[in-house]
């Protein structure tokens, strides 16, 4: 009776998996101060190097680069010697980063420090932490991976109100400093407690089709994986758009700056409940259907966005578009789990996520292009709902694809 409570303490959808999941949530709480930081500190950094804005965006860029490259780097990692040495390394890299870009001299190392040390280290508190926490649950995965993924918005929700909080009494050097020493001696002890390894039956077959997941596809899986990445680009190419521009879109019609600050923050507070009430959604229909559903509900929002222009309708329509588009990207990963073989769900998943990040960089630089050649943002937002159009089009491919592979092996 012991041994058998024993095992179902650490099985999946156990006690210890959702304890795991609340110390995963606190990593990626923690880690996510990588992207947020240098948005934070960029107009002090302009200023204490004496550059223009668009020098002083390089940092960011440089971080978002290596965020990307890194989940897929890290996602290989975790699945050949788990989670823990991804983090561990993630603290060293952002307690490196950190006291590096502090101590930088000019925008260059900076820039460097932003995204090798920091950008890495960012990376192993998303993706590959999604992936690892996927394998400990089975009837509430979908739920467990959206509650993971809540952290990287928490992380935007707490750590700007903690540097602004602490630049009233030192520079941002002494800030970087100490971000770096707090990633360091909370992130180690807290990884050092994932030691244990996914349940073994669960990942115990390492060919043949017990090595995927529940659904069946007639996609191989080096098609379904480039399907996906491209459905990661376009959904979060149309996804850049407001969350980009929606401070310029403000100023340009004259509400300043302050009003569209405020709606990233609406969106990022209903991109919360979006991640938790898709997680849930996931885990009834599937991670196809749920991407389907999030990407609908995103292109319609962007439509929204182009009659209701007064600062209330913004407000509104800011509102829908975090509650439409926050479980987009989490649902990647449950495809991933459903479909794809377990033993390569890291770097699955961190393709897939670098992907997406490649399309918000992509869709950011996209949207300010298309306004200098037309100068308005109505034709940036058609673009991005044109992008979102393919990413609806691949969820309907891949999920009748699925019916498809079912309907073969019914046959069979």
């Amino acid at each position: 009776m012991q041994q058998s409570t024993l095992s179902d303490t650490f099985a999946q959808d156990g006690t210890y998996a959702w304890f795991r999941l609340a110390v995963s949530i606190l990593l990626s709480t923690l880690g996510g101060a990588g992207m947020w930081a240098v948005v934070i500190v960029l107009p002090a950094v302009q200023t204490g190097f004496g550059i223009d804005r668009a020098d002083a965006s390089l940092p960011y860029t440089a971080t978002m680069v290596g965020f990307g490259v890194g989940n897929y780097l890290l996602g290989r990692v975790v699945d050949r010697f788990g989670i823990v040495p991804p983090l561990i390394a993630s603290a060293v890299f952002l307690g490196i980063g950190f006291a590096l870009a502090a101590m930088a001299r000019d925008i260059f190392l900076f820039s460097l420090a932003q995204g090798v040390f920091i950008g890495l280290g960012t990376a192993a508190t998303f993706g590959p932490l999604l992936a690892d926490i996927s394998h400990w649950f089975l009837k509430r995965r979908g739920l467990a991976v959206g509650c993971a993924a809540c952290g990287n918005y928490l992380a935007g929700v707490l750590w700007p109100s903690f540097i602004q909080w602490h630049l009233q009494f030192a520079d941002w050097r002494e800030t970087y400093l100490l971000i770096g020493g707090i990633c360091l001696v909370t992130m180690v002890p807290l990884a050092l407690i994932l030691r244990r390894p996914p349940p073994e039956a669960f990942l115990s077959a390492s060919s043949g089709s017990s090595a995927f997941g529940t659904q069946t596809t007639s996609l191989s899986p080096a098609a379904l994986q480039m399907l996906l990445m491209i459905a990661g680009v376009a959904c979060c190419v149309a996804m850049a758009m407001p969350q980009v521009h929606i401070v310029a879109y403000c100023v340009d019609l004259g509400y300043g700056v302050a009003p569209g600050a405020d709606m990233v923050a609406v969106m990022t507070g209903a991109g919360v409940i979006s991640r938790l009430s898709s997680g849930y959604i996931a885990d009834k229909i599937g991670g196809v259907k749920t991407l389907l559903i999030g990407s609908v509900l995103q292109c319609a929002s962007l439509f929204l966005f182009i009659p209701f222009n007064g600062l209330t309708s913004l407000y509104l329509v800011s509102l829908i578009f975090g509650l439409s588009q926050g479980g987009i990207v989490p649902s990647y990963a449950v495809i991933v789990r459903e479909y794809l073989p377990a033993r390569e769900a890291g770097q699955r998943v961190g393709l897939v996520i670098m992907a997406t990040i490649f399309g918000m960089a992509l869709g950011g630089w996209m949207s300010g292009w298309i306004y200098d050649l037309t100068g308005s943002y109505n034709a940036a937002f058609l673009n991005g709902i044109a992008w979102n159009v393919l990413n609806m089009a691949i969820a309907v491919f891949v999920l009748m694809s699925g019916r498809t592979g079912t309907q073969a092996t019914l046959r069979r």
